[in-house]
């Protein structure tokens, strides 16, 4: 699992870079937000949920990492698709971006989820 996640990390990262290239050159600046969130749920969420997983290897084993993962790739991508379309011009995508995010949501608390669940309580 922390494999999985690190990797996908890093592609969001080449991403976002780009896209905040792409704007730096065109000097238009309206996905702003889409950059943040590509960096910020894409890069560094993922290599953090990567860098847990390995450090706490029984968390990353159970249905709910599974659950997590799954949720968490297929949203996102969407996610940010409908966002990047909305800040295009598109507002009445709004109602969208907010369904997509809140299963995005859903996917970030099955991990808080099962970090409690399975990494062992300091004493």
């Amino acid at each position: 699992m922390s494999t999985r996640f690190l990797r996908i990390a890093a592609v969001y990262f080449v991403v976002a870079i780009a896209l905040g290239l792409y704007m730096g050159i065109t000097e238009s600046f309206t996905q702003v937000p889409v950059h943040a969130h590509l960096n910020l749920l894409g890069w560094v969420s993922m290599a953090l949920f990567g860098l847990i997983y390995s450090a706490y290897p029984a968390a990353g084993e159970t249905k709910l990492a599974t659950w997590h993962f799954w949720i968490h790739n297929l949203t996102l991508p969407v996610f940010m698709a409908l966002l990047f379309a909305m800040l295009s011009g598109n507002p009445a995508l709004g109602p969208a971006v907010g369904l997509v995010a809140t299963v995005t949501l859903i996917g970030i608390v099955l991990f808080a989820v099962n970090l409690w669940r399975t990494i062992p309580a300091a004493t």
